[in-house]
């Protein structure tokens, strides 16, 4: 009997300490995680940054070429229209 009292209570102290474990564990997940949260959250901010920069930046390029477009439109001389050549060799 003192057997069995003796393996109960081993039993008992080895749960006890496994749940401790356990505990510090969760802890230092739940720790890990919300670090791990905290860099996405970072990098999704980082990234909106650089896609709302990056529109900005696709934005101005299209105003420069409509602006060098306009330029080079300018600097075109004005078409005039053109007149058939008469024959000069008419029979």
């Amino acid at each position: 009997m003192w057997k069995k009292l003796y393996e109960l209570l081993t039993q008992v102290f080895q749960l006890s300490k496994d749940t401790q474990q356990n505990k510090e564990d969760i802890k230092r997940l739940s720790q890990k995680l919300d670090e791990l949260t905290d860099v996405v959250k970072h990098l999704a901010y980082e990234i909106r940054l650089i896609r709302e920069n990056e529109k900005h930046e696709r934005e101005k390029l299209a105003l420069r070429l409509e602006n060098e477009m306009l330029k080079f439109e300018k600097r075109l001389p004005v078409a005039k229209p053109t007149r058939k050549p008469e024959s000069k060799n008419r029979k």
